[in-house]
């Protein structure tokens, strides 16, 4: 990470990037706001990790599959269709 300050011009910098339009109080909120994130990622980098496996994901994923069963299919998609023929949805004739 770097350590560059954040500052309203660098603030007003990304808006122009982004296209955005900020006023002066957005200007000042934001550079308060980015201070106070750099600032606890900056407390993330000093916590001891050494010898800390990397976790890719916060629970194991183990058995999250289930077994593929055969079931009956008990319903019918015709059933409430005036346009059925021979177990098949029927359509308009193409002419």
């Amino acid at each position: 990470m770097s350590d560059a300050e954040i500052d309203r011009g660098m603030v007003r910098r990304v808006a122009e990037a982004a296209h955005l339009s900020l006023t002066d109080e957005e200007l000042e909120r934001y550079e308060r706001q980015l201070k106070v994130i750099l600032e606890a990622f900056r407390e993330l980098d000093e916590v001891d990790t050494q010898g800390v496996e990397p976790s890719y994901h916060p629970v194991e994923l183990e058995g999250v599959l289930r077994d593929d069963e055969v079931s009956h299919w008990s319903w019918d998609p015709l059933a409430n269709s005036a346009h059925r023929e021979d177990g098949y949805f029927r359509g308009p004739r193409i002419q």
